[in-house]
């Protein structure tokens, strides 16, 4: 019943958090602060996980190729399908939803001890709009731009893993990359991470926002959101994958 019941909490903030802004200018400029905060100050640590991961990927598919029968341009090709399909869509927003799922439940639960939330409120602010709408537009348009940046690094990882142990050619690594290019795989990792943008913005901030307590209920929440926005993001992948890839 306690489920049901955040379930149900959950649904009704988001009929909240979806009516029209008050004021467009004020909504714009708490949009282009969360592109900054949650979107902008990402870019570091995607770009580096994505990097050595890559390289990673590369040279454990390389090790597994022993048999001088293979083609060693499938190096390239698994490279390029993992992460393309898996890693930076899904890995990516899991890191993500550690990163700047963390922050959201802290920020929004720190504004609800210190009553912030509740002085919006008496000055007749819908506070559920005034602070998750931004959040969600932000992460909804930068998150697939991280994405592709995320891609692209962990590719050119594996390319420069190669080059630097020499334990493939680089032709054949760029000729695994270009061999059955499928357009659709692209748009079904935008996709995904469309909706886990959506679950990154949204989870953490209910359980910052319905916090109650004092500065330790708010590190607890924090913890139990990021818990919970990946467990949501593990699920929702596997049924995103069942509606668009079979």
């Amino acid at each position: 019943m306690n489920y049901i019941e955040h379930v149900g909490k959950y649904f009704m903030m988001l009929g909240q958090v979806f009516k029209a802004p008050q004021k467009f200018r004020v909504f714009w400029e708490a949009f282009l602060r969360e592109l900054e905060e949650l979107g902008l100050k990402s870019i570091g640590i995607i770009g580096f996980i994505s990097f050595f991961i890559g390289g990673v990927i590369a040279l454990q598919t390389a090790l597994n190729i022993s048999d001088p029968l293979i083609p060693k341009m499938l190096i390239g090709f698994a490279t390029k399908r993992s992460i393309i399909l898996e890693f930076a869509p899904t890995f990516c927003s899991i890191i993500l939803a550690g990163k700047v799922g963390s922050y959201i439940t802290s920020s929004i639960g720190t504004m609800r001890v210190t009553e912030q939330i509740d002085a919006l409120e008496i000055m007749g602010v819908n506070s559920l709009n005034h602070l998750i709408l931004p959040k969600i537009f932000a992460t909804i348009f930068f998150y697939p731009f991280l994405v592709i940046l995320g891609m692209f690094l962990g590719i050119f990882g594996g390319w420069v893993a190669g080059k630097a142990t020499g334990m493939f050619y680089e032709a054949d690594y760029v000729m695994g990359i270009q061999y059955d290019f499928n357009e659709y795989l692209i748009i079904y990792a935008l996709i995904k991470t469309i909706v886990f943008a959506f679950i990154i913005a949204t989870v953490p901030s209910y359980h910052g926002y319905y916090v109650k307590g004092g500065s330790l209920e708010v590190g607890k929440a924090s913890t139990q959101s990021v818990v919970w926005t990946i467990v949501i993001i593990v699920v929702a992948n596997y049924f995103l994958t069942q509606m668009l890839l079979t």
